[in-house]
């Protein structure tokens, strides 16, 4: 297969290009990636798509946008050196959910605003996965999430079977009272019982950000940005001064951690 340097590709040179690289007398190292080794690229490149994401940078989400595609064809591939299923597969099955999903486009059903979309979009969800009850749909919430996306789409499921609080009130109540007893168990021995109270506490944290449509695991990814840029400019502005971090106390470090709020 001919394979050249050119200013523009299709989608099927992009396939062709996985199969020359996968294929006898290939790159060594693509040879041997399986859907296993590739699982930790997958997750980085899609962190780092949404990266770009929030930073607005058209220019690295194409990109990125690029690399995720890169691992889902990767997959295809390595599904099709298997005999399993294909890219052309993948497309197939996706383009088929959206049209099942969507029947107020494309059936009978009717949705006026973005909130009716979704209520059909779970109903035909639960009867594509023969989800029977409610069980079913908090089970199936995928145990791969982050624990903090996860507690939140399982409450949001709950919450949908009547089991949650009436206001964000009662979930303020039961953070408070989360945090007494976690705080109880930090004063005992024992890290399982610490563990347990920190994350029902974690738990009921998530509610609240639930009662307000703000998702935690962006709220707390800023919130690490914050961080990070905050501590720069401690570190930065002790190095004016010709001091290091280590050797300054607490107090002036955080004399400058206020300073750098106002930044």
């Amino acid at each position: 297969m001919d394979i050249k340097m050119k200013d523009k590709y299709t989608f099927d040179e992009l396939v062709d290009i996985i199969k020359v690289l996968r294929g006898e007398g290939g790159c060594p190292w693509d040879r041997v990636q399986t859907h296993d080794s590739l699982k930790k690229s997958l997750l980085e490149e899609t962190y780092e798509t949404i990266e770009v994401i929030d930073k607005k940078d058209n220019e690295k989400m194409c990109e990125e946008l690029g690399d995720v595609l890169l691992q889902v064809v990767f997959h295809g591939q390595i599904a099709k050196d298997e005999g399993a299923f294909d890219i052309n597969d993948i497309i197939t099955g996706v383009c088929q959910k959206m049209i099942y999903r969507h029947t107020h486009v494309f059936g009978e059903d009717t949705a006026e605003t973005p909130e009716d979309v979704l209520v059909n979009w779970e109903k035909q969800k639960r009867k594509e996965k023969s989800i029977e009850s409610h069980t079913d749909a908090v089970k199936s919430v995928s145990p791969a999430l982050p624990a903090l996306m996860r507690s939140y789409k399982v409450q949001d499921k709950a919450a949908k079977a009547g089991f949650d609080f009436p206001d964000i009130y009662d979930a303020f109540s039961k953070v408070d009272e989360e945090l007494e007893e976690f705080r109880e168990a930090c004063g005992e021995d024992g890290i399982d019982h610490i563990e347990e109270e920190l994350g029902d506490l974690l738990f009921s944290i998530v509610n609240v950000a639930r009662f307000v449509k703000v998702q935690p695991e962006l709220a707390l990814g800023r919130t690490i940005e914050k961080f990070i840029t905050r501590f720069a400019y401690i570190e930065d502005e002790a190095g004016k001064n010709g001091r290091k971090l280590d050797e300054m106390s607490l107090e002036e470090m955080d004399a400058l951690w206020n300073k750098a709020k106002n930044v």
